[in-house]
């Protein structure tokens, strides 16, 4: 296992809502989480989460989606990636995430 994959066991727990709101303020991390709940197995290759950012960018997006107890970094395939914590945060926050998502979906 790579140094900077984390087990399940050792994540962060999911953080407070106010600290959530403000990871997922940033359209730039919003989009990440949105195109991990529409990606089937909810986890998705770092690059596919984000267009028009360099590495550091993103990384620094992933790490505070990371420490607010959104996303689980993993090897999806053989590159870096992520998957959404979606039933945390379910049990953290119940609807949060369906609702944000169903918002977006319907803005486009």
């Amino acid at each position: 296992m790579p140094a900077w994959e984390v087990l399940p066991d050792q994540l962060p727990p999911v953080a407070a809502v106010q600290k959530l709101l403000r990871a997922l303020a940033d359209p730039v991390r919003l989009e990440m989480v949105r195109r991990l709940a529409a990606h089937p197995a909810a986890e998705a290759p770092c690059s596919d989460l984000y267009d028009g950012l360099n590495k550091s960018t993103a990384t620094h997006h992933f790490k505070i989606l990371v420490e607010a107890g959104i996303l689980h970094p993993v090897m999806v395939g053989p590159s870096r990636g992520h998957r959404l914590r979606r039933a945390s945060l379910q049990e953290a926050v119940p609807g949060l995430l369906d609702a944000l998502m169903g918002a977006l979906a319907r803005e486009t």
